[in-house]
Order: C-alpha cells, then structure tokens, then sequence
C-alpha cells in the first residue's frame, strides 16, 4: 500500500516546481533576447575608424572617350586628357614642356597665393635690373684726420650702403683693410646710415651697434670671429689668420646721413648678385628679398615690372611684398610666364636655373631633403613657398623636373587651405609620377656652389692716399 505524503510537504513541492519554471522562463527569454540583439548588431554596419593620415593621392584619370565612339559632329569637341583631381584643399597645377606643351594642367588660371615662390619674380626684377655681375657697395669714411704714429683718426667714423648680405665676416674684412691704412683707434662716433644693415637685421641702430662691436676685437662676439675663420679656411687665405683684426672706436652709435665734406677711406664690395640670389633663393631668405626689392620699388616697382616686361594683366598679379610674405596673389599660368621669362634672363648671360635656385636633394636650404634618394637626387630645380596661417595654410613649388626620356619641364604646383606637410607630400608625388612616366628621373649637370652659398667673393678698394688727410701732411 502507497502511502500519501503530509499534505505540507505537498505544498512546499509545489511552490518549488514553480520557482523553477520562472526561473526557467527568466533564462529562456534572457537568452533569447541576447540572440535577437547579436543578429540586430550582425546586420547593423560597423562605422568606419578615422584612418590615419597617409600619403595624399589623386583620384584616377578616366580616359577619354575615343573619336570613334562620337558622333560625327561631335569629334571637335573632345576634350584633352581630365588631370588628377586633389583629394584635398586647393589645387593649382601647370606643367609644361620647354617649348611651350601643356602636360597636366588644374585650375591654372585661378588666383591663389604663391608665398616665398614670388622670390623668382623678385630675383628675375634684379637680375634684369642691374645684371647678374652686379655687386652692392659699403662704403667707409671719415671726417676726421689720421695721426699714422699712432694709427688714431682723430674724428668720426662712418659706415653707409644697401648691401642685403653684409654679414660677420665682412665687418671683420672692414677692421682688416682699415688696419692695413694704419687705422687702429677712432676717438670720434660712429655714424650710420639709414639704410645700412648687417647680419639681416631690419634695423640701422641694431646693425650699427654690430659693427661696432665687431671691428673691435676686445669686444667681437664668438660668432663672428667664427665666421671670420671659417671664411678664410674656406678660401684658403692662412695671412690673414696670422694677425687679429681690430679697430676701436671710442665714442658711441648715432644713425645719421653721411656728414658733408666725409672723405672715403675704402669701398667693400659684397658678392656678386648672382651669388646674393643662390643663397635667398636655397635659404628662402625673406629679408633679403625684402631688402632687395626696396632698391626696385618695392611691391609696387615689381608688380609694374611684371606687367611691363612680363606681360602680365594687372587684374592677374596682387602683391603685398616682395618676399611672398602676406597676402599676394598670381595663377599658376602668370607664375609660369614669371618662370620663363626667368629662364630666358638666366639665358641671356650664360647661366642655367641651378645657378641661381636650389638642386634638390643637393644644396643646403629649403630643398635639401627633399628628392634626396639617390634615384631622384639633383633632378628637381625648384623654388618652395610656405605661409602657416595665411590663407588657411599655403604651400608651392615652382621650377623645372628632368627626366630619363631626356625631357626638361617646367613646372608650377599651388596648394592651399590644408596641411603644409601634406601638400609637400602630393607635390612630390606629382613630380616623381610625371617623371616616373618619362624613364624615371634623370639628375641636372651641376656642380654645387661651395663658396658662393658663403657670399664670400668679396672685394675691397682703399682710397688713395690723397682721399683723406693725414696730420702728417
């Protein structure tokens, strides 16, 4: 005989029977809401991660539909090859063969801002201007006389001249060639002219005070002694390191007009402006530029130069300076018209591009490592331009590629409002694909101007001694 279980026990089984079935009900639509979220995420996609920067490119070109495929009325209105379009900011491009061709060509007629590229007009002015030859003049002289017993000129000392590249080295020549017409002692001022400037500096007062110093060798800074001895290993000249060149001058600095009645003692003559150029140029020196501009009229005298004997329309060219600092603005068509016309002044007196523009790869400066892997080394000329801020960031490059295929072309690349580094990055991709297309590139001939980038083929010319008095007379 079965027997019954206590009616509580019953219950209390019950009542846990159906704990487990909600529980069961809780795991089972649980799970089951689990598997309807992962198939509703399988079949949601996935937002994409930001990629990192890379390498700009440029959108593929498309063919151009063939005559055939057209309409018959329709064959002379085929257009020329599309070129490559920017994947970012703005674009201008040109390149042409040298004889005129149009290889690439995008927003060429479009304004942008060329930044320091506006240099090559700047130089093309210069050279037009006073030739390639041409060398500025420091002239030093004095309103006093010259006890040669003592080597002391009893009276002012006055240093006057525009030359952009007077530098250390060259106040050091000043002290050497004065030594050498017995001068050793000033007991007057010394006296600057307006214009006068060294070391690139933008003051007359500033510059003053540097050659004062720097006459004086109890007083020449370390720099300069270093730079005096640098250029004189350089050039091999050992007798003038033999002795310490020194003038003193006793009383202080003023910045005047050269005096009347001032007598000449000697004329320091700077490099020629064709080296003055190598080096604004490789450098990108702003004051320089700045400096040598002024003595053509400024922005002013080199935009009326570029409509004038350039061609250019006055609605085509804008300009604020004459380094490429500021606002300026020419189309990449106008700035190949500044190139060649460049090119064909370089020309006139025997001299290429590289003789004034930096080889890539090659010279120090701007350009020094860009295209510098050995298969693109030396065959990049070319002029950068950079602005930071200025109209949303600004790059260029401006100059001449070559090519195995033994082609030489000429090209103008503008880019703004973007990244300064990454519009380097797609201009080199631009040059080394129009290269690539012809055999690869092929190096220029040239041979690196060591002495020239030191400004160092100076000359000097002392006055006759009947120039200026002595109290020997």
């Amino acid at each position: 005989m079965m027997l019954k279980a206590p009616e509580h026990v019953v219950a209390l089984k019950g009542m846990f029977m159906l704990k487990v079935k909600r529980i069961s009900f809780m795991f089972g639509l649980l799970v089951a809401l689990t598997l309807s979220a992962t198939a509703q995420e399988a079949q949601t996609p996935v937002a994409q991660a930001t990629p990192a920067l890379v390498k700009p490119s440029l959108l593929p070109v498309q063919p151009a539909p063939q005559p055939d495929a057209l309409a018959p009325d329709a064959v002379h209105d085929i257009q020329p090859l599309p070129t490559p379009t920017p994947v970012y900011g703005r674009l201008g491009l040109l390149v042409e063969t040298s004889d005129g061709q149009v290889v690439k060509e995008y927003g060429a007629d479009e304004q942008f801002n060329p930044a320091s590229t506006l240099k090559l007009a700047t130089a093309l002015d210069a050279l037009h201007t006073f030739g390639p030859r041409y060398r500025f003049s420091t002239v030093v002289w004095t309103t006093g006389t010259l006890d040669p017993q003592t080597g002391t000129i009893t009276g002012d000392l006055i240093i006057s001249g525009r030359d952009p590249s007077f530098h250390y080295e060259h106040a050091v020549m000043v002290a050497r060639e004065l030594n050498r017409l017995g001068i050793r002692t000033v007991t007057g001022d010394l006296i600057v002219a307006p214009m006068f400037t060294m070391n690139y500096s933008w003051s007359a007062r500033a510059s003053g005070n540097n050659f004062y110093d720097t006459l004086d060798a109890t007083r020449r800074p370390e720099t300069a002694t270093r730079a005096w001895l640098e250029e004189r290993n350089a050039l091999n000249d050992r007798e003038s390191l033999l002795t310490t060149p020194s003038v003193a001058v006793m009383g202080a600095v003023y910045v005047a007009p050269v005096p009347p009645g001032a007598r000449q003692l000697l004329t320091h003559r700077s490099s020629p402006l064709v080296d003055i150029l190598k080096v604004l140029l490789c450098y990108s020196n702003n004051f320089m530029a700045e400096r040598l501009g002024d003595t053509m009229g400024g922005a002013a005298g080199l935009r009326q130069f570029l409509i004038s004997n350039v061609g250019l329309k006055p609605e085509e060219v804008q300009l604020d300076s004459t380094s490429g600092l500021g606002i300026n603005r020419l189309s990449p068509r106008a700035m190949m018209k500044v190139y060649r016309a460049l090119v064909a002044e370089l020309a006139e007196h025997n001299l290429a591009p590289s003789d004034i523009m930096s080889v890539a790869g090659v010279d120090p400066g701007t350009l020094e490592k860009r295209y510098a892997a050995s298969v693109s080394r030396g065959s990049v000329v070319a002029k950068t331009g950079t602005l930071g801020r200025s109209d949303g960031g600004v790059s260029a490059l401006v100059g001449q590629m070559q090519a195995k295929s033994g082609e030489t072309l000429y090209f103008v690349i503008f880019n703004q409002r973007g990244n300064v580094l990454r519009f380097r990055s797609m201009q080199d991709a631009i040059v080394s694909e129009i290269q690539f297309a012809r055999g690869g590139p092929a190096p220029f001939t040239y041979t690196p101007h060591t002495l020239a980038m030191r400004l160092a083929d100076t000359e000097l010319k002392a006055a006759k001694p009947s120039e200026y008095e002595s109290t020997s007379n």
